[in-house]
């Protein structure tokens, strides 16, 4: 076995996780994860034209103004107009990064077919997508950063006390309250929006989907789930099919620490996740004379939401 303590040795020792780790990022950069969800719930926007911009000004607004009849002598003509909210959005950067020590990397160099697994580095993607997912979905307290399901700047309502015993909640009502409440928060977003935008996307506490993908709809052999997902008001009105997902956290997120809905148009227009850089691995860095160091970095500005009136948040259900 070669003497790994030497210089030329500790040198090669180096090149081999050198060439070992573009491989293992080939492989890890190809790797799905189905748990993390921010990709399917929000647009995604990379291309800020640097990856070290320091931050992203942008507007939220609403629309205001509505069409009237108008005499072709008048003078006051209705005007559009659109009530804007200037923020400026810090770009931070994060990082998570994995290492190899001498013994690792000599156990593989001396044992004939053995490589670097790329364990480590899947374990280092993970943890940045976790981070990321977290950001988009709840935001960051440290950073000033609110998340798709707790923004203040979305109108929150509580649902009708109108269930078993006064309850809100949707395990106490009946399809007839649960549908009613559904296109109650759908049609605010299009009325909220002057008409302009309908919601394709409700996103649910896990177990208040699993209670309705339970029920069965007024003896017809489908689910309270199914009937809202082909029966809703957007799909009635536009025939576009709602997308309903179970998102962990929303059992708390509402005020005072109730359940929460979240309906939503899934646009650019309407909101977007700033990744001005993924993540990505560094080059190898030999910390001591027995420690490889592999770090990687990325660089997020948080969720932007554009059109606050295209959201809503129902408590209590």
């Amino acid at each position: 076995m070669r003497d790994i303590y030497t210089r030329d040795a500790q040198q090669s020792a180096f090149n081999f996780v050198v060439n070992q780790n573009t491989f293992i990022e080939q492989q890890v950069v190809r790797i799905q994860y189905p748990e993390v969800q921010y990709p399917d719930l929000v647009p995604v926007e990379t291309s800020t034209g640097n990856e070290w911009v320091k931050s992203i000004t942008y507007f939220s607004a609403d629309m205001v103004g509505r069409a009237d009849w108008f005499h072709h002598q008048a003078l006051d003509v209705p005007l559009a107009d659109l009530a804007r909210e200037k923020f400026e959005r810090g770009i931070e950067m994060a990082a998570i990064g994995y290492r190899w020590t001498i013994e690792e990397v000599a156990t593989a160099m001396n044992t004939p077919g053995l490589n670097l697994t790329a364990d480590k580095a899947t374990a280092c993607r993970r943890a940045y997508e976790e981070f990321v997912d977290n950001i988009a979905l709840r935001g960051s307290v440290a950073k000033n950063m609110q998340g798709l399901i707790n923004s203040s700047l979305v109108t929150a309502t509580t649902a009708p006390a109108d269930g078993t015993g006064s309850s809100t909640l949707f395990a106490n009502k009946t399809n007839d309250q649960i549908i009613r409440d559904v296109n109650s928060a759908l049609t605010g977003i299009a009325s909220g929006s002057n008409w302009m935008f309908y919601a394709d996307t409700i996103l649910l506490p896990p177990g208040v989907l699993v209670g309705m993908a339970g029920r069965m709809f007024q003896g017809q052999p489908i689910t309270l789930l199914d009937w809202i997902k082909n029966y809703n008001v957007l799909t009635v009105q536009t025939g576009r099919p709602i997308t309903l997902a179970a998102v962990r956290g929303l059992e708390t997120a509402g005020l005072g620490g109730i359940s929460r809905m979240v309906a939503y148009r899934r646009d650019p227009s309407v909101l977007k996740m700033w990744i001005p850089m993924r993540h990505r691995f560094l080059d190898v860095w030999q910390r001591g004379p027995m420690i490889f160091d592999v770090p990687g970095i990325f660089r997020v500005g948080g969720l932007e939401i554009r059109m606050p009136a295209a959201m809503r948040y129902l408590d209590g259900i």
